[in-house]
């Protein structure tokens, strides 16, 4: 079972940028697809971006697209978030979640939806002040 470690959030005017990282280990972590969540207080946890074991494919919420790129480099064993054009409305506690579903390949329904995730990392809170 991989263990994740989210860093990088922060405090940052809008329009402003962060990147976010996840760190997993314990697992061979290209058996896993990888998804980035965001909570807001009084909000439900919503998707923001995911991306295949093999970085081949990605995906967005409408929200974010265009603004937000996720990424990843298995030979770190970290998947990373870069934020560009912060909006306050981005203001959330920001999750990196793990699947293991190694080279399946599965459409964005599957990827979006936070119940595909077997383990998630403690978080880390992103305030954009306006």
């Amino acid at each position: 079972q991989v263990t994740l470690v989210e860093s990088g959030g922060g405090l940052v005017q809008a329009g402003g940028s962060l990147r976010l990282s996840c760190a997993a280990s314990g697992g061979t972590f290209s058996n896993y697809a990888m998804g980035w969540f965001r909570q807001a207080p009084g909000k439900e946890r919503e998707f923001v971006a995911a991306i295949r074991w093999n970085g081949d494919t990605t995906y967005y919420a409408d929200s974010v697209k265009g603004r937000f790129t996720i990424s990843r480099d298995n030979a770190k064993n970290t998947v990373y978030l870069q934020m560009n054009s912060l909006k306050p409305e981005d203001t959330a506690v920001y999750y990196c979640a793990a699947d293991r579903s190694g080279m399946a390949r599965f459409g964005r329904s599957y990827y979006s939806t936070a119940f595909t995730y077997d383990t998630w990392g403690q978080g880390t809170q992103v305030t954009v002040s306006s």
